[in-house]
């Protein structure tokens, strides 16, 4: 191989491996974090009562998909008063963690 051929496959492998590299959330911190997020989702059966709808148990869910969803919650992508304040106080660090708690347990 040509210096050229190496250097451009040294480059795409370094692209390829920092792509891929996210944040890691600690459990620890994350199951510290949901006390609140207990009093709706955590419990069996639970309704809002407005708007009047079911509220998903999040234990189990994916990762990414909490991530995505507070986030979400946090730009007012998604509208729900009480999740977009619970949102709000949260740092990017907080959401990595609670994600990384959540989806660590059994649905």
């Amino acid at each position: 191989m040509t210096r050229l051929q190496l250097l451009g496959l040294t480059v795409a492998a370094a692209f390829f491996a920092t792509a891929s590299v996210h944040a890691e959330g600690d459990k620890a911190a994350g199951r510290k974090l949901i006390y609140t997020c207990n009093g709706c989702h955590g419990v069996p059966g639970y309704a809002n009562a407005y708007p009047n709808y079911p509220v998903p148990r999040i234990a189990g869910q994916n990762e990414q998909y909490i991530v995505n969803a507070l986030h979400e919650y946090k730009s007012g992508e998604r509208k729900h008063p009480t999740m977009m304040a619970q949102a709000q106080s949260l740092s990017d660090q907080d959401i990595q963690d609670i994600a990384a708690y959540l989806s660590s347990l059994a649905k």
